[in-house]
């Protein structure tokens, strides 16, 4: 894969063009990863408000520009940026609270780079915070590659045959029943449920593709979004 082209429509585009006029984008790619942030936001601020709308203060802040500043995609996954992102907004918002019940200013605290959470780490029985926002990241990922499959299979006028096959993506069901309803053999049903399962695999892998800056960094992802949502 080369990586000047590959690389080059991100994740990282669209956070990075809030930093001008557009953020069209960028509000398609809040709704995408709201999940992993109202997650972490659920079990580590319940004490700052109501979680929705905490959330969606976060994703104001985001999308007005003022949780972006400095973002660099050679310096940090997007993954790893979007949880560095909620846990300044949270803590801004602590130094807030606290400043207002002692009178004092309210002091802005600016974005800094966060700490990964590197693949291949040990997720405990009882999950931590950032366990569950990794998650609900790796969901959101499935969740963007499924929609993107679908998407391809209605243009080319395959909807019907897409929404037939799809809960094979997920697991199994009965293919005499899918090849009565699509009219095919059940050899044939079998050959499109292995055509449909790779072609996913592929959306993923784009979809990961999106979301770092290397080829090196796409395959650590794919790895670990297979062990947090495994």
């Amino acid at each position: 894969m080369n990586h000047d082209t590959a690389f080059a429509t991100t994740r990282w585009t669209h956070v990075l063009a809030a930093q001008g006029a557009s953020t069209a984008a960028l509000g398609e790619l809040c709704t995408a990863y709201y999940a992993p942030i109202h997650a972490y936001i659920v079990r580590t601020a319940r004490d700052l408000g109501d979680p929705r709308d905490l959330t969606q203060e976060f994703f104001a802040r985001v999308l007005g520009g003022s949780m972006i500043h400095g973002a660099d995609r050679t310096k940090s996954r997007f993954r790893a940026y979007l949880l560095g992102a909620v846990k300044h907004f949270l803590a801004d918002m602590r130094d807030r609270r606290f400043a207002a019940k002692r009178g004092a200013q309210h002091e802005h605290v600016a974005l800094a780079p966060s700490t990964d959470t590197s693949p291949g780490i040990d997720i405990p029985d009882a999950p931590t915070p950032d366990a569950w926002f990794d998650r609900e990241w790796g969901m959101a990922v499935l969740a963007l590659a499924l929609d993107a499959l679908a998407k391809e299979h209605a243009a080319q006028g395959k909807d019907a045959h897409f929404q037939t096959l799809k809960p094979w993506l997920t697991g199994d069901a009965d293919q005499a029943e899918a090849a009565t309803r699509l009219g095919m053999s059940e050899g044939a049903v079998k050959v499109a449920i292995h055509r449909l399962r790779k072609r996913f695999r592929d959306c993923v892998k784009a979809e990961i593709a999106h979301t770092v800056a290397t080829d090196d960094e796409a395959r650590d992802e794919l790895r670990y979004l297979i062990e947090v949502v495994g």
